[in-house]
């Protein structure tokens, strides 16, 4: 068993010595991503509904690069900062992914790794 890292160009995570994920066997398995731009910028600072947007963008870029889709998400972790978002995560799951929906743990943590951010969403896909 090999595992293959999953290269972004540029990588928003390679200044905090994270990788994006691995492919494994045929399924991915990515690192919590948040609401950083591709040159590393936070995004919607105060702002859940940017953040949240600009998580999922930036899971799906990474999906993509590694030969995944959204579509091929079949388990989420999703951390919040304030479960009182609870509502605004179900939406989301309905716009960004579809029937038979991933499986999901949704948490509400004190703090994530930068200050700023509200969110942050882990992932494990199957490839294409």
């Amino acid at each position: 068993m090999t595992a293959k890292p999953i290269a972004l160009h540029p990588d928003p995570l390679a200044p905090f010595r994270i990788s994006p994920g691995f492919e494994v066997n045929g399924l991915l398995f990515l690192s919590g991503h948040a609401a950083i731009s591709e040159s590393g910028e936070l995004i919607g600072v105060g702002d859940f509904d940017a953040q949240a947007e600009a998580t999922f963008q930036s899971l799906e870029r990474t999906l993509i690069a590694g030969g995944s889709a959204l579509s091929k998400v079949i388990k989420v972790t999703i951390f919040l900062t304030d479960m009182g978002y609870f509502d605004r995560i179900v939406a989301l799951r309905g716009h960004w992914f579809s029937e038979p929906y991933p499986a999901d743990t949704i948490v509400e943590v004190r703090a994530l790794a930068l200050p700023e951010l509200m969110i942050e969403i882990e992932a494990i896909a199957t490839q294409g």
